[in-house]
């Protein structure tokens, strides 16, 4: 008997909860960029390390600019990454550049605005109090403490924060490799000979790319003709990967044989068969202790299950949490007829309006053979199961493809 179709949430929840994420490995700043912290990051220093100076000015005692106009006799300089040695007595002042060490004795500074220089005396023409224009010593971080938790998908903005805390590398999730193969006689890759009864195959390539886009690294297997034995020869090469998909073979079918196939070779079937439209034939299982993506073949509905399913795995994968993807409000364009009960994701155009909602317009057509369209597409309009009737205006989630 036919399995029943699973919802779309609880099938990503049921992926997820298989999977643990790769294990840590050393990488310098510059790449870890988009990648997601295996341990905490300590600062290895304070910072500022001392008292600096805010501004380019004068560094003077508040006591001495209380009231102004003040006459200061400049007895020194103190430069960026150079310092004034000596300590600032009563009436005196030091020149001082933005981030350099603030003198002994001083407890302001006078921004170079607000003065007037005359060889060695500066007037002072406005007062300052204790602290003005002073960056105190660990005002961002001091040494020890825990900047960056375990977890966390980088930003440049941690990067440059790693960077500050003196840390040349960090330990990051390893990126998750992703083996994957087409099925199918009937699939040549492009640019190579085509027979009177093939089509060019779009899968491979589009996957590889989505891999790439969500973290991963691709190891294209290329494409196995319609044999068991083939079939699971192309499964083999997967050992040692993080993730095996397959592409096509997955439905019910006289030809669709990877369920089949892979069942006689360690293959142990979770679930298959979705309520969602495209990509109903998806499933999900474990092959000699790899977890298992079995995708559509046809090109659309392999590429939104992808979208659905594989980006929030490779996401656990790489030590995040692996949510759904986003969605965002919008408002119908044209109307749209009720639903059944299969999750809808169909391909539309955005129309931004200012101070609005962005208005979504659904293509006329849906066949999950049209990849021109899906490229076309700025958003798919997600429908709920039984979703009644929805009129233009109505609102509507949408998940965003280039917007």
């Amino acid at each position: 008997m036919a399995q029943a179709l699973i919802p779309v949430a609880e099938a990503r929840a049921r992926i997820l909860a298989m999977l643990t994420p790769t294990a840590a490995e050393p990488v310098m700043l510059a790449n870890a960029a988009g990648r997601v912290l295996a341990e905490d990051v300590v600062a290895r220093r304070t910072q500022p390390p001392a008292d600096l100076s805010a501004m380019d000015g004068y560094a003077v005692r508040a006591a001495d600019v209380a009231s102004v106009p003040a006459r200061l006799r400049v007895v020194g300089e103190a430069p960026a990454g150079g310092a004034y040695d000596g300590t600032l007595g009563e009436g005196e002042a030091v020149r001082i550049f933005t981030g350099a060490p603030v003198p002994q004795g001083a407890d302001a500074i006078v921004i170079q605005e607000d003065t007037e220089r005359y060889g060695d005396i500066v007037i002072a023409r406005e007062s300052a109090v204790p602290g003005r224009n002073i960056r105190r010593a660990g005002l961002d971080f001091k040494e020890g403490a825990t900047g960056l938790v375990s977890g966390r998908k980088l930003s440049p903005a941690d990067i440059a924060f790693a960077a500050a805390m003196n840390q040349p590398s960090l330990f990051l999730h390893r990126r998750p490799r992703v083996a994957f193969f087409s099925t199918g006689d009937e699939l040549v890759r492009p640019g190579m000979p085509i027979g009177p009864n093939q089509i060019v195959s779009s899968n491979n390539d589009g996957l590889a790319a989505l891999i790439v886009e969500a973290g991963g690294v691709p190891l294209d297997l290329g494409i196995a003709p319609d044999r068991r034995e083939a079939i699971r020869a192309a499964a083999r090469k997967a050992i040692g990967a993080d993730m095996l998909v397959t592409l096509g073979g997955a439905s019910v079918g006289d030809h669709d044989l990877v369920q089949s196939a892979l069942a006689e070779d360690g293959l142990d079937i979770d679930f298959w068969r979705i309520a969602m439209r495209p990509g109903k034939p998806l499933m999900f299982g474990r092959y000699r202790n790899i977890p298992m993506l079995g995708l559509p073949g046809n090109p659309v509905s392999a590429q939104v299950c992808a979208l659905l399913f594989l980006v929030p795995a490779l996401t656990r994968l790489a030590g995040g949490e692996g949510h759904a993807p986003r969605t965002v409000p919008a408002r119908l364009a044209t109307p749209l007829a009720a639903n059944d009960q299969r999750e809808d994701y169909l391909r539309a155009s955005i129309d931004h309006v200012p101070g609005e909602l962005p208005v979504a317009t659904p293509f006329p057509k849906q066949d999950s053979s049209m990849l021109s369209l899906l490229s076309a597409a700025d958003c798919l309009i997600v429908r709920p199961p039984h979703a009644p009737a929805a009129e233009a205006g109505a609102l509507v989630e949408v998940l965003p493809l280039r917007f």
